[in-house]
Protein backbone atom coordinates (compact mmCIF):
# COMPACT_ATOMS: atom_id res chain seq x y z
CA UNK A 1 0.00 0.00 0.00
CA UNK A 2 1.00 3.25 -0.72
CA UNK A 3 -0.12 5.49 2.26
CA UNK A 4 1.69 7.93 3.27
CA UNK A 5 3.90 8.08 0.45
CA UNK A 6 4.39 11.89 -1.50
CA UNK A 7 5.14 11.67 -5.23
CA UNK A 8 5.26 10.24 -8.10
CA UNK A 9 7.47 7.82 -9.83
CA UNK A 10 7.66 9.13 -12.95
CA UNK A 11 8.58 5.35 -14.59
CA UNK A 12 12.30 5.52 -12.43
CA UNK A 13 14.42 4.72 -9.22
CA UNK A 14 15.48 8.13 -6.96
CA UNK A 15 18.36 8.90 -8.10
CA UNK A 16 17.30 9.45 -12.13
CA UNK A 17 13.92 10.84 -10.52
CA UNK A 18 16.38 13.51 -8.83
CA UNK A 19 18.21 14.19 -11.53
CA UNK A 20 15.56 14.82 -14.08
CA UNK A 21 13.83 16.90 -12.09
CA UNK A 22 16.65 19.04 -11.32
CA UNK A 23 17.58 19.32 -15.45
CA UNK A 24 14.34 20.19 -15.76
CA UNK A 25 13.77 23.28 -13.15
CA UNK A 26 17.36 23.95 -14.65
CA UNK A 27 15.44 24.39 -18.07
CA UNK A 28 12.97 25.95 -16.54
CA UNK A 29 14.90 28.70 -15.20
CA UNK A 30 17.17 29.17 -18.50
CA UNK A 31 14.64 29.33 -21.05
CA UNK A 32 11.83 30.40 -18.51
CA UNK A 33 9.32 27.91 -20.25
CA UNK A 34 9.35 24.56 -21.73
CA UNK A 35 7.34 22.12 -23.14
CA UNK A 36 7.00 18.24 -20.84
CA UNK A 37 4.64 15.77 -19.53
CA UNK A 38 2.15 16.89 -17.31
CA UNK A 39 3.06 14.78 -14.20
CA UNK A 40 6.53 15.58 -14.66
CA UNK A 41 5.65 19.58 -14.79
CA UNK A 42 3.48 19.08 -11.74
CA UNK A 43 6.58 16.96 -9.86
CA UNK A 44 8.81 20.29 -10.63
CA UNK A 45 6.38 23.23 -9.69
CA UNK A 46 6.68 23.03 -5.91
CA UNK A 47 10.60 22.18 -6.43
CA UNK A 48 10.80 25.99 -8.54
CA UNK A 49 8.45 27.49 -6.17
CA UNK A 50 10.95 26.77 -3.55
CA UNK A 51 13.77 28.13 -5.58
CA UNK A 52 12.15 31.39 -6.34
CA UNK A 53 11.13 31.59 -2.63
CA UNK A 54 15.04 31.44 -1.54
CA UNK A 55 15.49 34.07 -4.27
CA UNK A 56 13.20 36.49 -2.49
CA UNK A 57 14.91 35.79 0.29
CA UNK A 58 17.75 36.38 -1.22
CA UNK A 59 20.46 36.06 1.94
CA UNK A 60 23.67 33.45 1.99
CA UNK A 61 21.68 30.47 3.31
CA UNK A 62 19.05 30.87 0.69
CA UNK A 63 21.87 31.04 -1.94
CA UNK A 64 23.56 27.92 -1.02
CA UNK A 65 20.47 25.96 -0.84
CA UNK A 66 19.46 26.95 -4.30
CA UNK A 67 22.91 26.04 -5.70
CA UNK A 68 23.02 22.72 -3.76
CA UNK A 69 19.79 22.10 -5.80
CA UNK A 70 20.39 23.49 -9.42
CA UNK A 71 24.23 23.26 -9.14
CA UNK A 72 24.70 26.03 -11.42
CA UNK A 73 26.43 29.88 -9.72
CA UNK A 74 25.34 31.63 -13.53
CA UNK A 75 21.55 30.25 -12.81
CA UNK A 76 21.77 30.76 -9.48
CA UNK A 77 22.34 34.67 -9.67
CA UNK A 78 19.54 35.00 -12.37
CA UNK A 79 17.01 33.73 -10.51
CA UNK A 80 17.72 35.41 -7.34
CA UNK A 81 18.61 38.88 -9.68
CA UNK A 82 16.15 38.65 -12.58
CA UNK A 83 13.12 36.46 -12.09
CA UNK A 84 12.65 36.56 -7.92
CA UNK A 85 12.50 40.64 -8.76
CA UNK A 86 9.71 39.82 -11.02
CA UNK A 87 8.00 38.16 -8.22
CA UNK A 88 8.37 40.10 -5.34
CA UNK A 89 4.53 41.30 -5.26
CA UNK A 90 3.23 37.68 -5.38
CA UNK A 91 2.73 35.66 -2.36
CA UNK A 92 3.49 32.04 -4.70
CA UNK A 93 2.15 30.23 -8.17
CA UNK A 94 4.93 31.56 -9.34
CA UNK A 95 4.36 28.86 -12.31
CA UNK A 96 1.89 28.62 -15.16
CA UNK A 97 0.91 24.94 -16.54
CA UNK A 98 -0.86 25.31 -19.64
CA UNK A 99 -2.18 21.73 -21.28
CA UNK A 100 -1.74 20.68 -25.01
CA UNK A 101 -2.94 17.64 -25.35
CA UNK A 102 -2.10 14.04 -25.96
CA UNK A 103 1.77 13.00 -27.19
CA UNK A 104 1.30 11.54 -30.93
CA UNK A 105 3.56 8.40 -29.75
CA UNK A 106 2.36 7.39 -26.55
CA UNK A 107 -0.55 9.52 -25.78
CA UNK A 108 1.17 10.99 -22.75
CA UNK A 109 -0.59 14.41 -21.70
CA UNK A 110 1.92 17.26 -22.69
CA UNK A 111 1.82 20.64 -20.85
CA UNK A 112 3.65 23.94 -21.64
CA UNK A 113 5.43 24.81 -18.10
CA UNK A 114 6.26 28.61 -17.84
CA UNK A 115 7.11 31.17 -15.56
CA UNK A 116 4.30 33.71 -14.27
CA UNK A 117 4.94 37.18 -15.09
Amino acid sequence: MRHLKKGRKLGTDASHRKAMLRNLATALFTNERIKTTEAKAKEVRPLVDQIISWGKRGDVHSRRLALAELGDRELVDKVFDEIASRCEGRDGGYTRILKLGPRKGDAAPMVILELVD
